[in-house]
């Protein structure tokens, strides 16, 4: 709680910054729930889509934050400068080697906070200046380390810990949030749990879908980054819901990479946005996802099974 509570929050939970779903009116809702609202830029972020999404956060009391993806600010400097500008409590640079961000956003005033998966991450993100270290264990959704799961995970984070950790992967019951913030965890960055809420991005095909699985319905992948050429570090596949797609080419990229026929089959699926094979990022806790619901709905459910 103290953490949250320097940063202006009155509980410690907060939505990770997912590309496509979490936008200004998501980041808003939880906000105004007590939490970090965080509006996601992920592999489509620009400046133009940050500055479509700040209005729906402005004059919500509260924090909020702003997450990018490492490869995305390398080849638009200027994102990182409108996120600074935006004046958020919380900026998170994730999926990269690259930590020279994090003094521009601390010298700021503003809390630099990235991913991490294994303790030597932790250690390296802390010595160059990050704030809040997010452990994101492999049953989490979207790109992800192949690393250990959530639990093992924090308490070898923790071990070296010197600022506050954040747990994530998988969190979507009282009980898995009780689990980490006994563990040691100074709160909770979650994802999947919000995904399908009624103030994110995500389609009405997609909240069906997620509506509709079970964890034993997701499959790590790079084959979408492969197939859309997307820059992603081989090092972080994807968690996403199982299709025909990723049936057909996971384990299987480097064909797929030379196989122009297939990557433009699938660019046609994805602009007809053809439910079969649109990917949605879910992690193993999705089939705790059973209506779509406003967010302050889900952490209240959350927040109330931890202090009950």
């Amino acid at each position: 709680m103290a953490w949250a509570q320097r940063i202006g929050a009155r509980i410690p939970l907060v939505n990770a910054p997912m590309g496509g779903v979490a936008g200004g009116r998501l980041a808003a809702a939880v906000t105004a729930a007590g939490g970090l609202g965080m509006i996601g830029m992920g592999s489509a972020g620009s400046v133009r889509a940050l500055e479509q999404e700040l209005p729906h956060i402005r004059g919500v009391a509260g924090p909020f934050g702003i997450g990018l993806v490492d490869w995305v600010v390398a080849g638009q400097p200027e994102l990182l400068e409108a996120a600074i500008e935006a004046r958020p409590a919380l900026i998170s640079v994730s999926f990269g080697d690259h930590l020279g961000w994090a003094a521009r956003v601390a010298d700021a005033g503003i809390v630099p906070a990235t991913q991490v998966y294994s303790w030597q991450d932790a250690r390296r993100a802390q010595d160059a200046g990050i704030g809040v270290l997010v452990a994101r264990g492999v049953q989490g959704g979207g790109h992800g380390a192949v690393n250990a799961p959530l639990l093992p995970l924090l308490d070898e984070v923790l071990a070296v810990a010197s600022v506050p950790v954040l747990a994530a992967g998988g969190i979507g019951a009282p009980a898995d949030l009780v689990a980490v913030l006994r563990a040691g965890a100074s709160g909770a960055w979650l994802g999947t749990c919000l995904a399908a809420c009624s103030e994110s991005l995500l389609p009405e095909a997609g909240r069906r879908a997620l509506l509709a699985a079970c964890g034993a319905d997701t499959v790590l992948t790079r084959a979408y980054d492969v197939g859309m050429e997307l820059p992603w570090p081989a090092r972080f596949p994807a968690r996403v819901l199982r299709t025909g797609f990723t049936d057909r080419w996971t384990g299987r990229e480097d064909e797929l990479a030379a196989d122009p026929a297939a990557k433009q089959a699938l660019a046609a699926a994805l602009a007809a946005n053809d439910p079969a094979v649109t990917p949605i990022d879910a992690g193993e806790g999705v089939g705790l996802v059973t209506a779509v619901e406003p967010a302050a709905h889900v952490l209240e459910r959350l927040w109330s099974g931890m202090t009950g």
